[in-house]
């Protein structure tokens, strides 16, 4: 895996990030969910969709992590 990035991590680095920053970012909005009442109308509605997407990205960056696993080492965290 080589350096290419722009902030000098490899490709293994990057995914963990993103899985990091997604993991970040799940946990913000699921309390900003939680902060609306459920029947709090259209904005509710918009910040509990926005976590479902959230929660489908986490999800696409962890398989990414778990492909660049070196055979072997178990599954990543998380």
């Amino acid at each position: 895996m080589q350096a290419a990035h722009p902030l000098h991590e490899t490709d293994f680095e990057m995914a963990l990030r993103h899985v990091i920053e997604a993991e970040h970012r799940v946990a913000r909005q699921r309390v900003l969910v939680e902060r609306l009442a459920p029947g709090d109308g259209p904005t509710a509605a918009l910040a509990e969709a926005l976590l479902a997407d959230f929660q489908v990205t986490l999800a696409a960056h962890r398989a990414h992590l778990a492909r660049l696993m070196p055979p072997g080492s178990g599954r990543p965290q998380g």
